[in-house]
């Protein structure tokens, strides 16, 4: 399993007013993030489609029970780096859709795998009334395989917490793609990004997985 992958497939794993009633009335984060894997396991265990590797099924989930909780246009702030600053607002809003869509389809054919993983949630630490926090678990496989670590960079934001990174085993999800972006930045600029992205989503659900 390779850098990239390895924490995007870890990452469907577990999924207004002012700040202070967001803090009261978003659980928090390490709540969330086991509320959201709690839910997305229970799927995987029970539907029938999702099983069956029904890939169609298996976006549509991800869209419903993980994407909401990513912070998808930091991510692809973070992932671009400082050649975002040059990007247009249109180039800007294309750039969060197709990540967006591509990390839901390269990992949609993976998503089935993981019926037999546990999790272990380790304690937050968190000074009272912060915005950031690091949810660390840790993922056991089947079999006796070695365990891996996995970190949720979050950000408390107006409609609660969202993820903006993810790193297993010490690789970062927005490092990993950050290197990968800036290769196709230095071959065609933004739009030579965006075309590849497009590419990439165009494939379809089914050959998602084996573009990256």
């Amino acid at each position: 399993m390779n850098a990239v992958s390895k924490p995007l497939l870890v990452m469907f794993i577990w999924l207004v007013g002012g700040l202070s009633l967001v803090m009261a009335a978003s659980p928090p984060p390490d709540q969330l993030v086991k509320q959201t894997i709690d839910e997305v396991l229970a799927i995987i265990r029970s539907d029938e489609q999702v099983q069956s590797g029904d890939v169609a099924r298996i976006a549509e989930v991800m869209e419903e029970k993980i994407a909401p909780h990513f912070d998808f246009p930091r991510m692809t702030r973070l992932a671009v780096g400082r050649p975002w600053r040059d990007a247009t607002p249109e180039q800007r809003r294309a750039l969060v859709n197709e990540f967006h869509n591509l990390l839901i389809r390269t990992y949609a054919s993976a998503f089935s795998m993981f019926n037999a993983i546990s999790i272990e949630y380790r304690p937050l630490r968190m000074e009272e009334g912060a915005t950031n926090a690091k949810v660390n678990t840790l993922i056991r496989l089947p079999g006796g395989a070695q365990p891996i670590g996995v970190d949720y960079a979050m950000k408390l934001k107006d409609d609660g917490w969202k993820v903006y990174d993810v790193t297993v085993a010490g690789a970062s999800m927005i490092i990993n793609y950050r290197n990968l972006f800036s290769e196709e930045i230095q071959r065609g600029g933004l739009d030579g990004l965006l075309t590849s992205l497009q590419e990439k989503n165009a494939g379809g659900l089914s050959t998602a997985a084996g573009a990256q």
